[in-house]
């Protein structure tokens, strides 16, 4: 993983590569801002340009020893730590070793929710765990197998809660030598502000529509106007870009599905309305979720068509042809409730409530919007 690996961000890479070669770095680096901004992408760039045996041009070598273990993620001055089920209570990151090197082998581009599936949560709660803060401590302890430096990456550090964090406040304001720490985090609001206190924080911001397009053209051979249309619904993230590619994948099941609600939320179709909440609430909660984003997303689009500015407007022609017929039915006086029901039923399902539930009392709400 190199520098150049990493979608955007030109300006962190500039302050990080001068860090390293300048001898001046952090021993606790925070890399903060939202999810898809390619915080862990840039961390194990990071890592791999510390621990290269021969970087020139800004870049590590990519053919040194290291290079090809980091490329394996073996190095054995390479950690991670990241949130787990606790399956007892000596539970550590190495319980999902596999796991978590399959990911990241795959893509660094991935959110929690990801993870949790690949774990098979059950619906249990994922923490870094005080067995797990021991074995950091432990291995930070012992000198580098090479030598140089040793890199912890910690993946989402606001799930290490109370003792877990308390344990490492130590180890990170006074690390044994040549320890550098790099802390992942979505959310900075819930991490101790003591730990705050013993870190740089380079915060990443949202990527530019542009910057997203080229990378879905280069990475996904995306043409370029749906390459573009993407990358302005992504909203500056590139895991919310390739999740709606996922979700365009789906688009012709998510799109029965939507004009199925509307229609039978129209006629008032009581009956039709519990087969389709039934029928979405037997799918995967992630699949829910997309599903949802997808509705909102049409809400939204069938709003904008209204303003007869096509520019605007980014359907498929199936998607289009309906607006036609539909998108009266969605104005000023509904389409913030609209979505907001969406939103609540999508947050709803991410918190495990019972989704038929759910998606029933929401195509109710949608009878009495509809209308408006």
């Amino acid at each position: 993983m190199s520098f150049k690996d990493v979608i955007g961000q030109e300006d962190i890479k500039a302050v990080l590569r001068r860090q390293v070669e300048t001898g001046r770095i952090p021993h606790a680096l925070l890399f903060s801002g939202p999810s898809g901004s390619g915080k862990l992408a840039m961390a194990i760039a990071l890592a791999n340009y510390i621990l290269c045996q021969h970087p020139a041009g800004g870049e590590n070598c990519g053919q040194c020893p290291a290079c090809k273990q980091i490329a394996k993620y073996a190095h054995p001055d390479l950690h991670f730590s990241f949130p787990v089920i606790k399956k007892s209570q000596t539970t550590t990151c190495e319980d999902y070793r596999k796991e978590w090197t399959d990911l990241i082998s795959t893509t660094q581009y991935f959110g929690f929710e990801d993870w949790l599936n690949i774990m098979g949560t059950d619906n249990k709660q994922a923490l870094i765990t005080e067995a797990e803060s021991d074995r950091i401590i432990d291995q930070l302890s012992i000198t580098s197998y090479e030598g140089g430096y040793k890199v912890m990456i910690i993946w989402l550090p606001e799930k290490m809660r109370g003792e877990p964090a308390n344990n490492l406040l130590k180890t990170l304001e006074e690390p044994t030598p040549g320890t550098v720490f790099i802390l992942v985090s979505n959310d900075t609001f819930t991490i101790l502000p003591t730990i705050l206190s013993r870190v740089q924080n380079i915060t990443f911001r949202p990527l530019p529509a542009q910057v997203i397009a080229d990378a879905l053209q280069q990475r996904n051979g995306l043409e370029r106007d749906m390459a573009m249309q993407i990358a302005r619904i992504a909203g500056g993230s590139y895991l919310k870009a390739l999740q709606t590619i996922s979700v365009n994948n789906e688009a012709d099941n998510y799109f029965k599905y939507f004009t199925q609600l509307m229609r039978a939320a129209y006629s008032r179709d009581l009956l039709a309305l519990k087969n389709w909440s039934e029928d979405v609430a037997s799918w995967g909660r992630e699949r829910q979720k997309a599903y949802l984003e997808y509705c909102q997303n049409m809400l939204r689009e069938n709003f904008i068509y209204n303003f007869h500015r096509a520019e605007l407007n980014f359907m498929s022609s199936q998607e289009q042809q309906f607006a036609t017929r539909f998108s009266r039915f969605i104005n000023e006086r509904n389409v913030i409730g609209f979505v907001k029901e969406f939103s609540v039923a999508q947050r709803d399902i991410e918190q495990n409530v019972y989704s038929r539930t759910v998606l029933f009392d929401m195509a109710l709400q949608c009878i009495i919007l509809i209308r408006k």
